[in-house]
């Protein structure tokens, strides 16, 4: 089976947010939104639930359940159970609730640093302790925790939000590692709240390794962060779910609500269940279309942006890029208004990345050849 991943889309005038935010003239390459089409049987399995013309609130069924723990034993031989889903419509949601319910004021809520921004926002909105903890950058181009101010940071409890596979550096956690991080968690007796979005998407033969399935132990402090949205491209259709196999502690975090967190869109609980049931092949044709893009972006990189280097994610359509040797006072708006390519800016993940740019490679190869050739024009323009 074959999938068309360089058809290249209009979406503009159809409410995206990532084609609305900038003038027609720009082309974007900031949020984590793919622009390749959902996956045809995705597609094919809303039509046909439309056919019924009722879409009022939903719960999930108990096939949805079962889809979700037969796609986690098959990828990654984790055993959960179908009532240790709490569904939501979206991660971020669920990163707040576990906060509000677990984190007291006097505790440290541990950030490694540069991060998604809604993690890093996300201790402010209950007035708890941020630490952000800094990744140390190997000559490899790879990116370590610092054991030692983990541990140190975690003193007296708390939280640690971590992002893997890491967005926006593309890290995806090797085991021993992860382990590691989270022994010290277990020592602490801080919870660890783990955004695990984009756990499909790992390169080079890699496997995302869930923190909760390490062992039951950490299992215990482990709330878990899914959904089918970044693998599948269907994020607007605000499905995800928890997964936190410790009863008391599923209960707890799930009367976090705070009259804030509503039930789920039914068609995106139809999608969700379509993607890991019969979404394989798709998905399988998907990584290896990134892959190449990751490869092709890479090459680019050295090759016509001067002054620009990247470390080679790992996992994630998304590229960490440093223009440290453009000294320039601002890459995103450098390239924002003399290349009219819309970059994420570094700031945004952390206070010390004024110098990066954050690219999403998730899109047909002629936008991300566009993208990089204006880049290159820009740059050779200075």
């Amino acid at each position: 089976m074959t999938f068309d991943f360089d058809q290249v889309y209009d979406r503009h005038n159809t409410g995206s947010s990532k084609w609305s935010r900038y003038p027609a003239d720009v082309l974007p390459m900031w949020v984590a939104d793919m622009d390749f089409a959902a996956p045809p049987v995705i597609i094919q399995a809303l039509q046909k639930r439309l056919e019924h013309p009722m879409v009022g609130y939903s719960v999930p069924q108990q096939d949805l359940r079962e889809a979700i723990v037969a796609d986690l034993w098959a990828k990654y031989a984790w055993d959960v159970q179908p009532q240790e889903l709490i569904f939501l419509p979206g991660v971020e949601s669920g990163v707040n609730m576990a906060l509000k319910a677990l984190v007291q004021p006097q505790q440290n809520v541990v950030v490694q640093t540069p991060n998604y921004p809604p993690l890093r926002h996300a201790p402010g909105h209950w007035g708890l302790n941020k630490v952000e903890l800094e990744f140390v950058a190997q000559v490899d181009g790879t990116y370590t925790t610092p054991l030692d101010t983990l541990r140190e940071s975690l003193s007296g409890g708390g939280a640690l939000l971590l992002s893997n596979p890491h967005n926006p550096v593309g890290k995806v956690f090797p085991r021993d590692e992860l382990q590691a991080v989270a022994d010290i968690c277990l020592q602490q007796d801080a919870w660890i709240i783990s955004d695990e979005i984009h756990a499909e998407l790992c390169f080079d033969g890699r496997v995302h390794t869930p923190t909760a399935s390490l062992s039951p132990a950490i299992a215990k402090r482990t709330v878990t962060l899914m959904s089918a949205s970044k693998a599948f491209n269907i994020a607007g259709l605000k499905t995800s779910y928890m997964i936190i196999q410790d009863t008391a502690l599923r209960e707890r975090v799930n009367h976090a609500r705070c009259g804030m967190v509503d039930s789920v869109n039914p068609l995106g609980m139809e999608a969700t269940r379509v993607a890991y049931s019969e979404g394989g092949p798709w998905l399988n044709a998907l990584k290896t279309y990134l892959q190449s893009n990751r490869d092709f972006l890479v090459q680019a990189v050295k090759t016509r942006l001067p002054g620009v280097t990247m470390t080679i994610p790992q996992g994630t359509y998304l590229a960490w890029l440093d223009c440290s040797a453009l000294e320039l006072d601002n890459p995103q708006q450098f390239f924002l208004h003399q290349a009219k390519v819309g970059l994420s800016p570094g700031l945004d993940f952390g206070d010390h990345a004024q110098q990066f740019v954050r690219l999403n490679f998730g899109c047909p190869r002629a936008l991300l050849e566009e993208g990089l050739a204006r880049m290159e024009r820009a740059l050779l323009a200075r």
